[in-house]
This record gives C-alpha cells, structure tokens and sequence, in this order.
C-alpha cells in the first residue's frame, strides 16, 4: 500500500501571537428556554478551546465546495493540527503533486483514498509514485451562518 508523507509534524512554529479571551454562557438550552439567571458567565479563550498543539496548528481557508457533505463550505476556516496522526477517515489537509486540497482518508480493500464529502466529485487513489503529502487533521471548522 502507498503511504502519505508527513514531514511538517515536528516543524515547530508559533502561529498564535495573542490571546483573546471571550464571555461565555454555560448551557443554554437548544430546546425549552431556560431562566437566563441561570447561566454562568466564564471566560473563554479560543485558542485554548481550539488547538491543541500551538506549535502545530495552522489555520487554512477552504474554497471550493468538494467537502460540503461533510459541512466544510468555501470560505470556511479550518483548524488544521501537523501533530496529530492521519488515519483512516479523518479528514486532512493535503499537497498532491504541488496542489493542496482538503478530503477525508479512507483505506478501502488495501488501498489509500483521498475522498471528496460531495458526488459531484472523484476520489483520488494515492498510487505509488504520486507526491502526495498529508500537511495536517482538521480538527476544527469555523464558518459563518451567513443570515
């Protein structure tokens, strides 16, 4: 079986300059309203909530619409994770002959997969020979409700 290429996991590099700290309300219902006395207010820090690997983590804006299945939408950001290992059916950030794209891995009957979230799109088998190198794991999909 092919394999993908890893090298940025042990590349440090700090990308997070400032922490930016936020209020946040505990437990509001998603169903019956709830008397608003009582949420807590904390503090939360998104960097905190969102990387786990500062050195590691690397933010990408997706265009295109290959992921939509999946709830990945052109124009979203994507917190991408160099530390954690690619395994089947994660979805990764990856450089195939030069070009990024973004698709889940899938090991299928011995052989490596790169698949769009989207019909109207084709896997990619990784064939040995291919320059395929996965850059990170999503971990985290940012994108706007756009009312």
């Amino acid at each position: 079986m092919p394999t993908i290429k890893n090298p940025q996991r042990n590349k440090q590099q700090t990308l997070l300059k400032n922490k930016s700290e936020i209020t946040i309300i505990n437990d509001v219902p998603a169903g019956f309203p709830s008397p608003a006395s009582d949420a807590i207010q904390q503090s939360l820090d998104l960097n905190q909530l969102l990387i786990q690997h500062p050195a590691a983590t690397f933010f990408v804006k997706v265009l295109g619409h290959s992921m939509q299945n999946s709830n990945i939408h052109s124009g979203d950001i994507l917190v991408v994770d160099r530390a954690v290992t690619p395994e089947h059916n994660h979805i990764a950030v990856a450089v195939i002959d030069g070009e990024f794209t973004v698709k889940r891995i899938v090991k299928r009957g011995g052989k490596l997969f790169l698949v769009p979230e989207n019909e109207n799109f084709h896997a990619i088998e990784i064939k040995d020979g291919m320059n395929v190198e996965i850059w990170g794991v999503v971990t985290y999909v940012i994108h706007s409700l756009k009312l």
